[in-house]
C-alpha cells in the first residue's frame, strides 16, 4: 500500500512544481499540500475504505482547483491549464470512477460526477457518465431524461438524444413523463429545423447541427404523440400533450388534431368537457378600442362565461355523474369568488353559483367537499335560513362525516337554529365516539352562549362521565375554567378538589388551576405546591418544564422557600428518564445563571 501511495505522491510533483514556479502557491504551501493529500491517499488503499473518504478526497481536490481558480484571476495569469488544471480533473475523475464502481446503487455519488463534469466542463466525461449510470440504473426514467437533455442542448446532437429516448421507452414503455420529453424534444428540434433552414438559405455553417428529414417535416412529433395515446390512456395524459404543442408556433395543425383526439377517445371524461368549457374564456374576441369602458369589458367577461355554462350544461347532460357536477360547480364557485366592480356581473355569478350548487344537490349528486363552499356562498349572501336547510340536509345525508356534521352545525350556531339541540344529538348518535370529540367542544361554546347555568352544568357532568378519555379530559378543562368564570374561585377549587383524583387528566387541567390561584390577590404558594405536587405525581416522568416551573415559583414567590429548589432538583434528576434529563439539566443551568 506504501508504495502504492508513494507512487501516487510522485506522480504529483510535475504539478506541483509547475504550481510552485508560476506563482500559484508558495513552497510551504505545496509541502502542506503533499502531507494533507499523503493521508488522504492512505485512506482510499486501506483493506476496509469507506465512502466518506472517497468524498472527502475529492472535496479537496475540488477546494484545490476553486483556490487555483480565484489565485488565477487575482494575479492575472492564465496559462499552464492543462499541466494543472487538467490534471487534477483527470485525477477527480479517477477517484469518482472508483467510487462509483464500489457503491453502485448510490445515486448521489453518480449525480455529483456529472454535476463536476459539467461544471469544469468536461463534455466527453459527462457522456461517459451518463452510459455507465444508465448501464446500472436504467430503472429511473429521470435519469434517460437527464441524458436525452445533455446530448441535445449541451451536446448538441439531436441524434444521439433520439437514440436515447427510443432506449429508455423500451425499459418503460409506460412512463407519461418520458413520453412527453420525448415529444417535446422533437417540438424543439422542429423548430430549430425551421433556423436551420433560414441559415442554409442564407448559405450559413450549420456546424455540428443535422435534422433528419422526418423532423423537418414535423412527423416525429406526431408519431410519438400517436404512439403515446395508444400505449398510455387517459384525458390527462393527451391534455399535457396539448400544452406542451402550445408552446410552439408550428403546432396548429398537431392542436386541432389533440382536441379531435381528446372528443373522440374520451367523450365520457368530466376533465375533457372541464377543458372544453375552459376554453370559451381564452377565445378570441373582435378587438376592441383602447378607450373601452369597464362596463363593456365586463359585459364581454360574462357573455364568456355564458358560453363556458352553455358547455357545461351539454356536459351534466351528456354525462350526468358526480364528477362530472363537481367541475361544473366548482367553475361557478370560483367565478363566483372573483372580484368585480360590475354589480350587474355579480349578480349573475351569484344567481348562477346558487342555481347550480340547488341543481345538483337536488339529483343527490353534489360532492360532500362542495356543500361547505355552498352554505359559504349562502351566508355572503345574507340566505341564512337557506343555509341553514343545506347544513341539516348536508348532515343527513353524509351521516358517518364528522367534517360534514361539524361544518352544518357551526352554520345551525351561528343563525342561532332552533333545531341545534336535536342536531347535536343526532350527530353525537352518527359519529363514532372515539372522533366526536369536536362536536363536544362545539357544543361547549354554545351550552355555554345559550343555556342556563343548570343546563350548562348538566351538559358538563355528562361530558365527565364519558368513557371516551379525550372528551372526558377535555371536559374537565373547560368545566374548571367555566366554573372559574361563572362561580369564583372557590367554586373552582371545590371542583378541582372533586376532580383530582378522577382520572385520566391533562397538564392543562393542573396548570390552569395554578393560573387560577396565581390570578388571586392573595396568592398562596401553599396552595400552589399543592396544585404542583399533585401535577408532578400524573406528569412529573414526562414534563420537565413543571419541574422548572415548580423551582422558579419558590425561587419568586414572596412565600418561596428556595431552600426547596435542591429537593425538588434531586426529585426531578431520579424521575426524568432519557432526553428530558439533559434538557432539564440545560435550562435549569440557565435558569441558575439568569439567561431562562
Amino acid at each position: 500500500m506504501a508504495e502504492i501511495v508513494q507512487q501516487r505522491i510522485e506522480d504529483r510533483i510535475p504539478e506541483l512544481e509547475q504550481l510552485e514556479r508560476v506563482g500559484l502557491f508558495t513552497r510551504r504551501e505545496v509541502k502542506a499540500m503533499v502531507k494533507k493529500v499523503s493521508a488522504l491517499e492512505y485512506k482510499l488503499h486501506r483493506r476496509i475504505i469507506s465512502k466518506e473518504d472517497f468524498i472527502t478526497y475529492i472535496q479537496y481536490e475540488i477546494n484545490v482547483l476553486e483556490l487555483i481558480k480565484k489565485r488565477r484571476s487575482r494575479i492575472g495569469y492564465t496559462f499552464k491549464r492543462e499541466e494543472i488544471e487538467f490534471t487534477i480533473i483527470h485525477r477527480i475523475t479517477n477517484v469518482f470512477r472508483r467510487a462509483t464502481a464500489k457503491w453502485k446503487d448510490d445515486v448521489q455519488l453518480w449525480l455529483s460526477h456529472i454535476v463536476f463534469c459539467k461544471k469544469w466542463n468536461t463534455t466527453t466525461q459527462v457522456s461517459k457518465v451518463f452510459s455507465s449510470m444508465l448501464a446500472i440504473h436504467p430503472d429511473k426514467p429521470a435519469f434517460w431524461i437527464m441524458a436525452a437533455k445533455w446530448e441535445m442542448e449541451d451536446r448538441t446532437s439531436s441524434e444521439s438524444a433520439r437514440l436515447l429516448f427510443l432506449r429508455a421507452l423500451r425499459f418503460h414503455p409506460d412512463n407519461q413523463k418520458l413520453y412527453q420529453e420525448y415529444f417535446e424534444w422533437s417540438s424543439c428540434t422542429r423548430e430549430a429545423s425551421k433556423e436551420q433552414k433560414a441559415l442554409e438559405q442564407a448559405k450559413m455553417d450549420l456546424g455540428e447541427y443535422e435534422f433528419s428529414e422526418e423532423i423537418m417535416k414535423a412527423e416525429l412529433a406526431r408519431v410519438i404523440y400517436k404512439d403515446a395515446i395508444q400505449k398510455i390512456k387517459g384525458a390527462d395524459f393527451l391534455l399535457s400533450f396539448l400544452a406542451i404543442a402550445r408552446l410552439f408556433d408550428f403546432t396548429k395543425e398537431m392542436q386541432e388534431e389533440i382536441l379531435q383526439d381528446l372528443q373522440a377517445l374520451h367523450a365520457d371524461d368530466p376533465l375533457t368537457w372541464d377543458f372544453m368549457a375552459k376554453r370559451e374564456l381564452e377565445a378570441e374576441s373582435l378587438p376592441s378600442p383602447e378607450h373601452e369602458s369597464k362596463q363593456t369589458k365586463a359585459l364581454e367577461v360574462g357573455r364568456r362565461e355564458e358560453r363556458c355554462c352553455t358547455v357545461y350544461e351539454e356536459a351534466v347532460t351528456a354525462v350526468p355523474t358526480e364528477a362530472m357536477w363537481l367541475r361544473y360547480v366548482t367553475f361557478c364557485y370560483e367565478r363566483f369568488k372573483r372580484k368585480s366592480n360590475n354589480e350587474e356581473l355579480k349578480q349573475k355569478r351569484r344567481e348562477k353559483a346558487l342555481a347550480v350548487f340547488q341543481r345538483a344537490h337536488e339529483l343527490s349528486l353534489l360532492a360532500e367537499s362542495l356543500y361547505k363552499q355552498w352554505l359559504q356562498v349562502l351566508l355572503a349572501v345574507g340566505l341564512t335560513d337557506t343555509a341553514a336547510e343545506v347544513a341539516v340536509a348536508a348532515a343527513r345525508r353524509f351521516s358517518q362525516s364528522l367534517d360534514t356534521w361539524q361544518s352544518g352545525l357551526q352554520v345551525l350556531v351561528s343563525v342561532r337554529s332552533h333545531d341545534v339541540p336535536t342536531l347535536f344529538e343526532e350527530a353525537l348518535a352518527h359519529i363514532k365516539p372515539k372522533e366526536s370529540l369536536p362536536l363536544w367542544l362545539l357544543r361547549v361554546e354554545w351550552t355555554e352562549e345559550t343555556q342556563s347555568l343548570e343546563n350548562t352544568e348538566a351538559f358538563f357532568q355528562k361530558g365527565l362521565l364519558s368513557l371516551v378519555p379525550a372528551i372526558s379530559v377535555a371536559m374537565k378543562e373547560k368545566y374548571l375554567d367555566w366554573c372559574y368564570r361563572t362561580g369564583g374561585v372557590k367554586k373552582a377549587k371545590k371542583v378541582f378538589t372533586s376532580l383530582q383524583e378522577n382520572r385520566p387528566f391533562s397538564l392543562a387541567f393542573f396548570q390552569k388551576m395554578i393560573q387560577i390561584e396565581k390570578e388571586q390577590e392573595t396568592c398562596k404558594m401553599q396552595n400552589l405546591r399543592e396544585y404542583y405536587e399533585r401535577a408532578l405525581r400524573e406528569f412529573g416522568s414526562e414534563e420537565d418544564n413543571l419541574w422548572l416551573d415548580y423551582i422558579k415559583e419558590e425561587l419568586n414567590h414572596p412565600q418561596g422557600k428556595p431552600e426547596n429548589c435542591g429537593k425538588i432538583h434531586w426529585r426531578a434528576m431520579r424521575v426524568l428518564q432519557g432526553e428530558r434529563v439533559e434538557r432539564f439539566i440545560a435550562k435549569y443551568t440557565l435558569a441558575q445563571t439568569g439567561h431562562l
